[in-house]
């Protein structure tokens, strides 16, 4: 059964198609099952507000294109917050009809305070560096040391909700990686997350910082890390599971009149 309303997909930082294929597994996969499945294609370190921006304009030509007044959003880490933002701040609350995010740090992210502090000659050319090939992608206005800044970890934990909109159905996702061997790629990020968190980790994201609207815990029971969330480098088994996920995902969406 698909969803009354139309799916996009956006991505957290660096995540940028198609230098990072996040996502694109995922729309093959749910296109041939009958789903209408969309990936945005916003900056790839662009800030939260940058992107919103982006993000809306997207939504809206995809809303046109189909003639349904409304979309199904699933957001991976920090596309959560572009997504909010959006919603909250560029009048948008009455064209989503859900919110899932996948990993996103609500709350913030050690690994970024830990970048943050570095050294400011490196910071910057870093910075640098990472503005200037995101620029070559097609990067409408990269900026990933602010990006960064805004995924700093939060010292007060505010209990008020995200979204003030009651028509809005908000879920959330963690996932866990078990150990560093998990994904080489995230292996070192993995330990200074487990470290600085006191708490799980999706190998960037403690679990505890990913609560928004309703937490329904890890999205998968095996490990896994907040790249392979996404089908990026993941193994083919655990790739099948994490399709099955969203199956089941978009199967509760359908079922709820989204």
């Amino acid at each position: 059964m698909a969803t009354k309303y139309p799916i996009i997909f956006v991505h957290g930082i660096l995540m940028k198609i198609p230098l990072f294929k996040a996502f694109v597994h995922l729309q093959k996969k749910l296109t041939e099952a009958g789903y209408k499945v969309y990936i945005a294609h916003t900056d790839g370190v662009g800030t939260i507000e940058n992107n919103a921006v982006q993000l809306k304009r997207e939504i809206e030509e995809i809303l046109e294109k189909e003639g349904v007044d409304k979309i199904n959003i699933i957001a991976h880490s920090k596309g959560g917050l572009d997504s909010v933002y959006m919603i909250e701040e560029l009048g948008m609350a009455e064209k989503v009809a859900s919110l899932t995010s996948l990993c996103t740090p609500y709350k913030g992210s050690q690994l970024a305070t830990k970048i943050i502090n570095m050294p400011s000659f490196m910071l910057r050319f870093l910075g640098f560096c990472f503005n200037t090939f995101y620029k070559l992608l097609k990067d409408e206005q990269p900026d990933v040391i602010t990006a960064c800044k805004q995924l700093e970890s939060k010292v007060e934990i505010t209990a008020e909700p995200l979204i003030t909109s009651k028509e809005i159905y908000c879920q959330s996702y963690s996932s866990t990686m078990h150990k560093a061997s998990d994904d080489f790629v995230l292996s070192i990020p993995f330990l200074i997350s487990r470290h600085f968190e006191n708490d799980h980790s999706d190998g960037m994201v403690a679990n505890h910082s990913t609560h928004f609207g309703e937490y329904k815990g890890d999205c998968l029971e095996d490990s896994i890390s907040h790249n392979e969330v996404v089908c990026f480098m993941t193994k083919k088994k655990k790739k099948e599971k994490v399709v099955a996920f969203y199956h089941t995902l978009l199967e509760d969406l359908a079922k709820r009149g989204y």
